[in-house]
Parts: structure tokens; sequence; C-alpha cells
């Protein structure tokens, strides 16, 4: 056995004695946790994220919103224990919100049906707006007059009350929201109130019954789908305050047979006319419109009638023959 060299002794000795008498401790040892342990708790760390994420703010009201169009019910996403502070119910059975000192009409109960006149003031308060959806889906509602303190209608206000026959809109109005009065089967017959500027896109669309129009000189533009599928409308009068006419304006309109489109009109978009199959004639009071896109009417060819002192024709036009108005029958 080799001796241990003296050194060694020299230097491990004080180390040992240095160590005596006292007691040793220990770290307790940080919980060690498994891969799989790790894994899953990300995963429930994600979906909860993913889950806060979904319901906040306008998420929330989306989603409460696309549930279902049909429903009475609406919850207000400011204070949702409170619907009662947000929205009342008046006698005529339509539900209302005051704001700012006004009145805006905000819904309707479930009795309601018949012929509705909407007061033109609730809680000494006017009565200025139909709100968005208002009566949508109200399937009762036969009839309904908007009184002359109300300035704008909202966006999709009385769609799919399929037995609306009878609407009287004054001339306060100066805003009908989009699709406001889409798929209203029954409605027929309509004046837009003097005041609108813009027939927005979908506003009649699908009104089946729909037989006449009356179109003010304030509006500049009949926009997209406006009359889209409007199968029983004849005739249209465009005033010459009209500049624009949009894509499928007029489509569908199955017995639409004769036209007759101002100098103003400056623009009309594709499918303006389409699928309009008893369209004979189109007369133009002006110069040849732009037209936006292919295909402007069809599968019909109307005869395209134009005044002597129009420049811009010739002999065809978008393939239809061109004739003077004065050899219109």
């Amino acid at each position: 056995m080799n001796p241990v060299p003296l050194f060694l002794i020299i230097v491990t000795l004080p180390l040992l004695l240095s160590g005596c008498g006292k007691k040793a401790t220990f770290e307790p040892a940080a919980e060690v946790k498994t891969v799989e342990e790790e894994v899953l708790n990300l995963n429930e760390e994600i979906k909860v994220k993913e889950s806060i994420t979904e319901v906040s703010g306008k998420n929330l009201e989306n989603k409460i919103a696309e549930v279902d169009h049909e429903s009475d019910l609406v919850i207000a996403i400011e204070n949702i224990d409170s619907v009662d502070s947000k929205f009342k119910i008046h006698d005529r059975k339509i539900k209302y919100q005051v704001q700012d000192g006004q009145v805006i009409i905000k819904g309707y109960d479930e009795d309601l049906s018949g012929d509705l006149i909407i007061p033109s003031v609730i809680e000494d308060k006017p009565v200025i707006s139909i709100g968005e959806r208002a009566f949508s889906f109200c399937k009762t509602l036969r009839s309904v007059a908007i009184p002359d303190s109300v300035v704008s209608i909202g966006e999709d206000a009385f769609k799919y009350c399929d037995n609306l026959e009878i609407v009287t809109i004054p001339d306060s109005v100066k805003i009908i929201g989009l699709g406001a009065f889409g798929d209203c089967s029954s409605l027929k017959e309509v004046e837009i109130p003097h005041g609108v500027t813009t027939i927005l896109p979908l506003t009649f669309k699908n009104c089946r019954s729909l037989t006449r129009v009356s179109i003010p000189n304030s509006v500049k533009s009949i926009e997209g789908a406006a009359f889209q599928s409007c199968k029983m409308l004849m005739h249209i009068n465009i005033p010459d305050s009209v500049t624009t006419i949009g894509e499928s304006a007029f489509f569908l309109c199955s017995n639409l047979d004769d036209v007759i489109i101002p100098a103003s009109v400056t623009t009309i978009g594709a499918k303006a006319f389409i699928l309009c199959n008893k369209l004979k004639s189109l007369t133009f009071l002006g110069d040849p419109p732009k037209i936006n896109g292919k295909g402007f009417f069809g599968p019909s060819q109307p005869t395209i009638y134009r005044k002597a002192e129009a420049k811009g024709w010739e002999s065809t036009w978008q393939k239809s023959p061109v004739k003077l108005i004065s050899e219109k029958p």
C-alpha cells in the first residue's frame, strides 16, 4: 500500500475538521413534472386564452347576433344584467330605447300583429329612428305607418316581414338602410320619400309582389340589387337626378317591359337588367352610359331607342339594334 502524501493530509484535514459539529441542511427539491404533465398544462392555458378571446368585446356581440335572427331577445353587452334599463315596451307592442333625449325603436313584442301606427312621441321625447332589424321576421305585421319625426330606417329593419302589404314613409326620412324592406314578399307599392339621395343595396330585393315604385328627384344613385327579383314590377320611372344604376339593380325583374334611362345616367353596373325577359325596349335620353363589367341585359335583346342629337351611338349597342325615338311604335 502506498503511503498517503503528506501535502494531501495537510490540505484536507482542516476542511474535515471545519465541518464537524454542524448539522447538515438540505433545500427541498423543486417539484418535478413529467413531460406529459407540462404538455397538458400548456394545452389548458391555451384553451383558456382562446375562450377569453372568443367572448371578448365585439366577438360576443357578433356571436349573439348570429344565434337566431328571428329571436325577440336582445342582450345588452354593456350591462348584461339589466336588459330593462336598455329597452322598454310601449303599449303598441314595440320596444324602444331612449338615447340623448330621443327615442329609437328597437324591436317588437311577440304579440304585435295587424296594422301598426308608430307614435311620433314616447315619454314626451321624439321618435327619430327605426333601428336595425327592429321588425325583421315580424310575419304578422300587415301595415305600418311611420311618423314624420323619424329621419332614418335602419338596416334590415323590416326584412322578412312576409305579410307586410302597406308601408307609409314620410318625407322626413333621409336614410333607408341596406336591405330595409328586403324579402317583404307581400309589399305591393312604395313611395320613396323626398330627401333620400341613395337607394342602398338590397333595399327592396325579393319584394315579389311590388308593382309600383315612386322614386323622387332627390335620388342620385340606385345601388346594387336594390330591386332585384321584384318580379311583378312592370314599370319604373327613373328621375333625371339619377347618375348611377348599380350592378344587378333590376336583375330578374321578369315583368319589366320598358325602361327610360335619363340623360343624367352616366354609369350602369353589370347585370343591371339581366333576366328581364319581357324587356322589349330601353330608351336613352342622352349619350351611351359607361357599363361597368360584362352583361348589361339578356338573354333577351331589347331594342335601343335614342335621341337624334345624342352622340356616341352606333347601329348596335351591347349587341342590340339602335333606333331613333321617332321610330318607336
